[in-house]
């Protein structure tokens, strides 16, 4: 499949990028970055968020499907949450059904559902619960795929991505691990399931102690090999362990990301 994926020369990315090309993919990448050293393939540096530019991108040669990565992938003023996670994904869903693109899969994220509190296992039915402006942009984000997809016909997965990490380094990651490999699994997953429609997965390992239900994703041929578990010995305890226990978005459900929306610093 001849893939576009944004954020191409981010931390997740990078490692999706490899992943797809070592599995038969083709991947054109788009990122306001230049293109990593070594990577040989088509590249666009453009912003998501500047439709042009994105249509510029998808007029260069034929896509089949997208993987949007691209957003800051921390806390921010709404205003800039919402530019990064909404105003790129819709960028992208104008210029999908411009040049009859049928497939996206989204780098959404756990803090979409971030508030609730902690449970035997959150699935695709928790009603949106953001717990920061970054989770606000990924919920408005999903809406916006799931208009999309009952208004053009289109399939779009998101992705509710834990911690995506080389391995787990605190006690919250044991429950929340996305290991790298089974990140590329997810996306090579929500990328070839046969219509999902739109649908949601959550994007983690499969870890003993996961407190995200990896039903949704296997539905859809995501199966992942890795477990959090076998570092577990290995991570110490922290006194911040209970309350970033207390939701399931962790610290960012803490009072140290309470700000004003419209915050000018």
């Amino acid at each position: 499949m001849r893939v576009l994926v944004t954020g191409a020369a981010g931390s997740i990315g990078q490692v999706v990028t490899l992943g797809l090309l070592d599995r038969g993919h083709e991947v054109i990448g788009l990122d306001r970055m230049p293109a990593p050293d070594g990577f040989e393939g088509v590249w666009h540096t453009a912003d998501c968020a500047d439709a042009d530019a994105v249509l510029d991108a998808f007029a260069a040669q034929p896509v089949e499907g997208v993987v949007h990565l691209a957003g800051h992938p921390d806390e921010a003023s709404l205003p800039d949450s919402l530019t990064s996670h909404v105003v790129t994904t819709a960028a992208l869903l104008d210029a999908m059904v411009a040049h009859q693109v049928r497939r996206m899969v989204y780098a959404s994220s756990n803090h979409a559902v971030g508030r609730t509190p902690r449970r035997d296992l959150v699935s695709d039915d928790a009603l949106p619960r953001p717990d920061t402006f970054y989770g606000v942009g990924k919920v408005a984000a999903e809406a916006l795929l799931a208009l999309y997809v009952d208004r053009y016909d289109l399939d779009a997965v998101a992705c509710r991505i834990g911690s995506f990490l080389p391995e787990p380094s605190t006690t919250r990651h044991l429950s929340t691990w996305l290991s790298h490999d089974d990140g590329v699994r997810m996306i090579e997953a929500a990328l070839t399931a046969t219509a999902p429609g739109f649908a949601v997965l959550y994007g983690i390992s499969a870890n003993t102690r996961a407190w995200w239900d990896l039903a949704p994703g296997r539905a859809l041929g995501y199966e992942p090999q890795d477990d959090a578990e076998r570092w577990a010995a290995r991570i110490p305890s922290r006194p911040e362990d209970d309350a970033e226990a207390a939701h399931v978005g962790g610290p960012f459900a803490l009072e140290q990301f309470y700000r004003p929306a419209l915050d000018r610093r």
